[in-house]
């Protein structure tokens, strides 16, 4: 069960998961091993699954982001398998949706420019048979978080 206390702590560590547990311990009232205890709680339960550091994707010259939308006339287990393995074998594709509707995967992409998306599309397509492709660029991010929401708790 998360209480309001662990609600406190998710939300800090969300903003900043380099705070020390001494600084934590302090935003969120607690004694320093009452809150190290929860911390750990929290990671032992898998509601913690890591903590990373966020980088800057234009300043490693990857500032591009693509949305691309697969439709596949595949929909085995082997086939599948195969797109999985595809997918995560291509360090610039940063997340991959299975979706409802006309589209049925969905897979967000950073790359460099143009051509560095055309060289991401030859592999992707050389490792894997898909029926349609169409490509997204995206002029603007108007929100982009790794925070979730944790009012549903």
């Amino acid at each position: 069960m998360i209480d309001p206390k662990d609600r406190e702590i998710l939300k800090h560590l969300q903003l900043d998961s380099a705070l020390g547990v001494e600084e934590l311990a302090q935003r969120v009232h607690l004694s320093r091993n009452a809150c190290w205890r929860r911390i750990k709680a929290l990671e032992e339960k898998g509601v913690i699954r890591g903590r990373v550091a966020l980088l800057d994707a234009g300043k490693l010259n990857v500032g591009l982001t693509v949305l691309i939308t697969i439709r596949t006339a595949q929909h085995d287990p082997t086939w599948l398998e195969k797109f999985a393995h595809a997918v995560q074998g291509l360090p610039e594709i940063m997340a991959v949706y299975r979706t409802t509707g006309d589209t049925d995967y969905v897979l967000q992409a950073v790359v460099p420019d143009v051509a560095g998306y055309d060289a991401l599309y030859k592999r992707l397509i050389a490792r894997i048979p898909l029926s349609d492709v169409s490509s997204s660029f995206v002029m603007e991010k108007i929100k982009e978080t790794t925070a979730l929401p944790l009012n549903y708790l």
